[in-house]
């Protein structure tokens, strides 16, 4: 009893779905979005470079391309021999005055000791004071330099101003560089597809709008999207009647930079009918609609969108059709 009343239950079910699937439907105009499927590169928001602050010649490299740096790691190594000899140099200025100091010390100390006994003009004390404080500081002065010198030395270490990947590495081991020379260029950590549309799809294209991205690999259909994303920059300037713009997408991170992929753009609205696809049934090739009086309408299907399959010919506004096969 309880698997017949089951069966029964069943088949009022299938009945009802028969029923609402056979129900008419009224055709009426609506909008469409038409897009467009274009070509997309994988981009760097930002691509900096990793500059020498000092002359010199490459002595170490601690990058290649592909590597990942995070900022403040060191990409080279510059050094500039003219440095190491200039804080010798100076080394020995500094020994130099410190003996200097240590004499006019001695000087100073005798000339108190006369000038306590009353053998020593006050004017020659003050000379010995003076002579004392002037070594001192001309000592002070190398000091400074040779701290100025070893500053320009860790200088040599050329650091990655971003975090991100590492595109190109311009400079071998051995090459000589100056101060501002870039030596490699860092793609930072946030990427973004890049789209060149031509100019006539400019006055469509917004920012914010939807844009779908196909599954990577040249080999994709245009239709097949596997992500979305959305449109964050129009540059306001058209070069070679193209307009450039840049979509925002997730899961950039692990694609090559200058990676294409394909996507699909808005590229204008228009009106049109659009019938679920049940109601459009074919024989001998030709398509047909039947209408609710039971008259079948050839009719001329369009492209296949989400909501069913457009019809560019053979149907009016206000008509009555029946799912395919419905009576």
């Amino acid at each position: 009893m309880a698997r017949t009343a089951l069966g029964i239950v069943a088949a009022a079910a299938a009945f009802a779905a028969a029923m609402a699937a056979a129900e008419p439907l009224t055709v009426r105009p609506v909008e469409v979005t038409d897009r467009k499927a274009v070509f997309a590169t994988v981009e760097s928001v930002d691509v900096t470079a990793a500059r020498a602050r000092i002359g010199g010649t490459v002595a170490a490299l601690a990058v290649d391309e592909g590597a990942s740096v995070s900022a403040g790691e060191v990409v080279a190594r510059v050094e500039d021999p003219k440095l190491k000899l200039r804080i010798a140099a100076v080394d020995a200025r500094i020994q130099a005055l410190m003996a200097q100091r240590d004499l006019a010390r001695t000087a100073l100390e005798r000339a108190r000791s006369l000038r306590e006994s009353g053998s020593l003009a006050q004017a020659r004390l003050d000379e010995a004071q003076t002579n004392l404080d002037v070594v001192e500081r001309e000592l002070a002065a190398m000091r400074a330099e040779r701290s100025v010198i070893q500053e320009q030395q860790g200088e040599g270490a050329v650091l990655a101003p971003k975090g991100g990947r590492v595109l190109k590495v311009l400079v071998t081991e051995g090459t000589v560089v100056m101060p501002g020379e870039s030596l490699a260029e860092i793609a930072t950590e946030r990427y973004i597809l890049r789209l060149s549309l031509p100019e006539r799809h400019a006055r469509f294209i917004r920012e914010g709008d939807e844009v779908r991205v196909g599954r990577r690999g040249m080999d994709s259909g245009a239709t097949d999207a596997a992500n979305t994303g959305r449109v964050r920059q129009i540059y306001p300037e058209i070069r070679n009647g193209r307009v450039v713009a840049d979509v925002e997408v997730e899961g950039l991170g692990d694609f090559f930079v200058g990676e294409r992929m394909r996507v699909l753009v808005e590229a204008g609205q228009r009106t049109t009918y659009v019938v679920p696809a049940r109601y459009v049934y074919q024989r001998q090739g030709v398509s047909y609609v039947r209408l609710a009086s039971g008259i079948e309408a050839v009719v001329q299907p369009g492209q296949v969108l989400e909501d069913g399959i457009e019809i560019l010919s053979g149907l009016r506004d206000g008509d009555l059709i029946q799912p395919a096969g419905g009576r």
